[in-house]
């Protein structure tokens, strides 16, 4: 082999090196190392050494009302948010893609603005308007004689971080579905508007197919965000009132981290991880072209 034809070859591998290394070293090992290390009881805080103790984490983790709990808070919420946020970003982005391409511009920015906001800004400002007391939309509310217990209420606290999230991350994927929609091709639209098909037809029969990649993209990064929600429910209700907005990540933050269990944070990590992976292939199965 020549020297021409194996930098031809292989020279795109080397091109790789610096992202495999990053790869490994900030995301492999650290998963490995979490993986192992959910099979041994390390405390922190006590001078024993890890001992290993197999599945025990797993074991307890299903016998704990409190990870049960944790699972059911963030179920709750993936529930309600990923919908919703697919459904308003795809609205939000037919709306955008109607306008003129002058105003498209400004409506696209506007949208998507909360997006660039820090979630720790996001969720004390948010604290402040769910505030019960002084809060902005209990004043708004005030003359009409309501007020509403935004983050006190068990029935409502989810409700109000669900709608948090939903005005925080709706923008990212409306710019993606207004980037599909720009790709699909106008003369099929043309064509079915010459055959008679109304708007509701055009709708269902090429815009839904022909952005069904987006939108199977646009789910999964959904899901998968709305399983690892952390920062709103820590910044505005800290999993309260009762622990009915503790999430899974919450749970595992505290155990890991303020309890100093960390082999017991990592079996509930990969567990974590296996829910996310089993609704992201079961999502990906329900919307693959046929």
């Amino acid at each position: 082999m020549t020297a021409r034809r194996f930098w031809r070859i292989y020279s795109g591998y080397l091109f790789l090196v610096p992202y495999a290394v990053l790869f490994c070293a900030f995301l492999a090992l650290p998963l490995g190392y979490g993986l192992v290390l959910s099979f041994f009881r390390w405390e922190m805080l006590s001078p024993a050494p890890p001992q290993f103790v197999g599945v025990d984490n797993y074991a307890e983790a299903f016998q704990s009302d409190y990870f049960r709990n944790a699972l059911w808070a963030t179920f709750r919420f993936t529930l309600m948010a990923a919908p919703l946020t697919v459904g308003m970003a795809l609205l939000i982005a037919l709306g955008v893609n109607a306008v003129s391409d002058k105003r498209r511009a400004f409506y696209r920015a506007a949208y998507f603005a909360p997006a660039v906001v820090s979630i720790s800004v996001a969720g004390l400002v948010w604290r402040f308007f769910f505030q019960g007391e002084f809060g902005m939309f209990n004043a708004w509310l005030e003359p009409w004689g309501w007020r509403v217990p935004w983050l006190t209420d068990t029935r409502l606290a989810m409700k109000s971080i669900v709608f948090m999230t939903l005005w925080w991350t709706v923008g990212g994927p409306m710019v993606v579905l207004l980037a599909g929609l720009h790709q699909i091709p106008r003369q099929l639209y043309e064509a079915a508007a010459i055959d008679g098909a109304n708007a509701w037809r055009r709708f269902r029969h090429i815009t839904i197919p022909q952005l069904r990649p987006v939108l199977l993209f646009v789910a999964i990064m959904n899901i998968i965000g709305s399983f690892q929600v952390f920062g709103q429910v820590f910044m505005i209700t800290r999993g309260g009132p009762e622990q009915s907005t503790r999430v899974l990540v919450q749970y595992i933050y505290e155990t890991a981290f303020t309890h100093y269990r960390m082999g017991y944070g990592a079996a509930m990590s990969w567990l974590l991880f296996l829910c996310i992976a089993f609704f992201s292939v079961l999502q990906f199965r329900l919307m693959r072209e046929r």
